[in-house]
């Protein structure tokens, strides 16, 4: 079977936190976690730079012992160390985790104190009283704890879109190498690129159905078939991802792909569109009577209810039906219009790689200018840079500058945003560099007034050029923090600062809603990677499918811009 990058994120991320429970070395733990994150941020399967014959040494943070273990992984899918974990720990332990506010530090005394292991058992406690008698809880957390525990028991598993893209890409191949099947498309949820996806949808056109379907339920990463019927079927990956498919004839491929990639709204919309001119829609086409008269491309079903093609990011019910029919749907930004990364890591901090190794790596990823932008001298465990290093990193910068050819490196930083809106460097260091990008941190806590008030201050600091991840959330692991978006978007559109799309799947922030209203009220967006490796320029994809779902057109974004012209608009 084959293992993807996720299975092995997965089992590092389980090992690290199984560790870091039983209070195992710290270095050990990041050594994990950080592999984990590398790992998982690959734009390519590990078996594939096996089979090309790259060293797994050469990955960013694996060192030989993880090099083994991994190697272990892919042969085998299973860790054997992980399984001796499992024998000294109890597995479903690490579902605690998943609670806002418990870290290893408090389920470990949950685990040794009450001998809770699973979220039933936790709220059981919580519901007898027992852990507000535990030290370092109390009555208010044992409160958080339960409301937590109850949101995270009833949400439907979803999985992040990178972790989707792995299974739903590799399921998509293994049914275009199939014979008689002429083509194969991604669907759903996924293709309207949605931060988080339920289970994915194949659409497909085969000479022969039930060859077809053979092949479906056949894969080899299948656990179980839900059903396998003559032109429909369902399976449960062992990732435990649903997959269903859909075999469709070829003079109904268009529709079936808008009936299966819209949101439930938009459907309902378009269909109600259909209905007034008196046509019946559905997967099979668009119909006059018995008549189909639309239903071979996409294309062709939007323009017989007379609708321009929708493009997949925008099918939500948010205006796109509307702007359609009044001819104002955007010319939505594409991959290929980036021309240069504002927010990148190298050794110097918590990144991965040198500097020129970053250099080339946004060279071969089609860039022109990357900025190297370290973490601060508040942020220790990313060994962040004061002005003594930052200032030498510059150097370093001008004389690597002078050797390359074709790409630009700008210098950079990513400056805390202290508590009360200051910067973490003095501003006489921070005006030398070509991007300072401002961050939050800490204190994620703060009040809603508090917080939007101490971002609004250091946006009012002339240095500051992008305002990174600005919602503060990681997705399914920390929310975001309570402030105040259209007073800090109206505020960075007034002193012409950028505000950061992080395009790492954890983040893909800023939402997709909020490039809409940065869009509206012509604030200009930056689509960064926030890249702590040479494989992480790849994510930059999924930043544009989020800008995309937020309506942003090239002329929205700054890294759309040349060199030349982000340095004419940063001059200003």
């Amino acid at each position: 079977m084959p293992v993807h990058n996720a299975t092995i994120e997965a089992i590092f991320d389980e090992i690290a936190d199984l560790l870091d429970i039983q209070g195992a070395n710290p270095f050990r733990v990041r050594a994990y976690r950080n592999a984990a994150r590398t790992i998982g941020d690959l734009g390519t399967d590990v078996k594939a730079l096996m089979d090309q014959g790259t060293a797994l040494t050469d990955i960013p943070g694996v060192g030989d012992d993880l090099a083994k273990k991994i190697e272990e992984i892919v042969s085998t899918g299973k860790c054997e160390f992980l399984e001796r974990l499992h024998k000294q720990l109890p597995p479903a332990i690490t579902d605690l985790l998943k609670i806002p506010g418990l870290g290893p530090k408090r389920v470990k005394v949950l685990w040794r104190d009450l001998k809770i292991q699973t979220l039933e058992q936790l709220l059981e406690a919580a519901r007898e009283g027992r852990i507000q008698e535990l030290p370092g809880f109390g009555e208010k957390t044992e409160e958080k704890i339960v409301e937590a525990a109850q949101a995270h028991l009833s949400q439907t598993h979803r999985f992040k879109l990178a972790v989707a893209a792995q299974y739903a890409e590799g399921f998509a191949a293994h049914m275009r190498r199939g014979r008689g099947i002429e083509r194969v498309d991604i669907a759903g949820s996924f293709r309207r690129m949605r931060e988080t996806v339920g289970d994915i949808d194949l659409i497909v056109i085969a000479r022969d159905a039930g060859q077809a379907m053979g092949r479906f339920t056949s894969y080899e990463e299948v656990k179980e078939i839900l059903a396998s019927g003559p032109t429909r079927g369902s399976v449960v990956l062992k990732a435990g991802i649903q997959v269903d498919v859909r075999i469709i004839p070829k003079e109904s491929y268009g529709a079936a792909l808008v009936y299966f990639t819209g949101s439930k709204a938009h459907n309902i919309a378009i269909r109600r569109i259909a209905q007034d001119k008196g046509f019946k829609m559905n997967e099979y086409g668009v119909f006059d009577g018995d008549r189909r008269i639309a239903g071979e491309t996409e294309e062709s079903v939007y323009g017989a209810i007379g609708l321009p093609w929708i493009a997949p990011e925008l099918r939500e019910d948010r205006g796109e039906v509307e702007a359609a029919l009044a001819g104002t749907l955007p010319q939505l930004i594409e991959l290929s219009d980036l021309r240069g990364d504002l927010h990148a890591h190298s050794k110097a901090s918590d990144g991965h790689n040198t500097i020129r190794e970053m250099a080339k790596a946004a060279q071969a990823a089609g860039l022109e200018y990357v900025a190297i932008t370290e973490h601060s001298r508040r942020l220790t465990v990313a060994r962040g840079l004061d002005a003594i290093r930052l200032v030498k990193q510059g150097g370093e910068i001008d004389r690597l500058n002078r050797e390359l050819d074709g790409i630009t490196v700008l210098k950079g930083i990513e400056v805390d945003i202290l508590e009360d809106g200051t910067l973490d460097l003095p501003d006489s260091v921070l005006a030398r560099l070509d991007v300072v990008v401002a961050a939050v941190h800490s204190r994620f806590d703060l009040p809603r007034a508090k917080q939007t008030q101490r971002i609004l201050a250091a946006l009012d600091n002339p240095v500051v050029a992008i305002l990174a991840h600005p919602f503060g959330r990681l997705i399914e692991q920390r929310e975001p923090y309570d402030v105040d978006m259209q007073k800090i978007i109206r505020k960075a559109k007034a002193k012409k600062i950028a505000l950061e799309l992080n395009a790492h799947p954890e983040r893909l922030d800023l939402l997709d809603i909020y490039c809409q209203m940065a869009k509206q009220e012509g604030a200009l967006v930056s689509i960064n990677s926030d890249a702590h490796s040479t494989y992480e320029f790849g994510m930059l994809r999924f930043g544009v499918g989020q800008a995309r779902r937020g309506w942003l057109e090239k002329k929205d974004v700054l890294n759309a811009r040349s060199l030349k012209e982000l340095r004419a608009w940063r001059s200003k």
